[in-house]
């Protein structure tokens, strides 16, 4: 099979961060900015960022709504920290009309887990991710409120303030969608974005 191409959206976020993950694992990355470059890419990742720029950048640039299309038509999709609220059916503490690409039926806490210092790291153990522990980066990140049917739960935070709070899923219409509340694009480890490819992979 020929590498798949992943678009990346790159209006705002760790653009790099995530081609740099997808070149490692043989994809074809293109930078999405404008409707027309989301033709012919078989993925998208949205990075992490500021989930309100992200989507008032879209709407300006008149992509959300065909990122919108292209997510519900079946593309299969992976959001990191704003990336999980902008891929999020519903949000709690966002802005004032703020609007998300949807799909998956998850309600989003925005900054759940607190200011920039608030920051935190912690291994998780990750669903469909084999080889041991995940190492997470937490940048004022969401969490997961509840789920809604058909949304698997891949990771949860234990111990601390934020014990049992779900901070990784798998969703949408034919489980296209993956999201995460923590960085893995920050840390070198390249298994969850090789767990998108393999979804990416079995939707073609």
């Amino acid at each position: 099979m020929t590498a798949p191409v992943i678009g990346v959206f790159a209006l705002q976020g760790d653009v790099r961060e995530h081609v740099r993950a997808l070149d490692g694992l043989g994809a074809r990355t293109v930078a999405v900015r404008r409707p027309e470059e989301l033709a012919g890419v078989d993925g998208l990742v949205l990075p992490g960022g500021e989930s309100t720029t992200m989507y008032k950048l879209a709407e300006a640039f008149e992509l959300l709504e065909p990122l919108r299309q292209a997510v519900a038509a079946g593309m299969p999709a992976y959001g990191s920290c704003a990336g999980m609220i902008l891929l999020a059916d519903k949000v709690e503490d966002g802005i004032a009309g703020q609007r998300t690409i949807g799909g998956l039926d998850v309600v989003v806490r925005r900054n759940a887990f607190g200011r920039q210092v608030d920051s935190f790291e912690a291994d998780l153990d990750v669903a469909e991710v084999e080889g041991g522990p995940v190492h997470a980066v937490f940048i004022r990140a969401p969490w997961v409120e509840s789920t809604g049917s058909g949304v698997e739960v891949l990771a949860t935070v234990e111990g601390g303030p934020a014990d049992g709070r779900v901070v990784a899923v798998r969703g949408g219409a034919d489980g296209q969608l993956l999201a995460t509340s923590f960085h893995p694009e920050l840390t070198g480890d390249e298994r969850v974005h090789g767990l998108f490819l393999r979804m990416v992979k079995e939707r073609s």
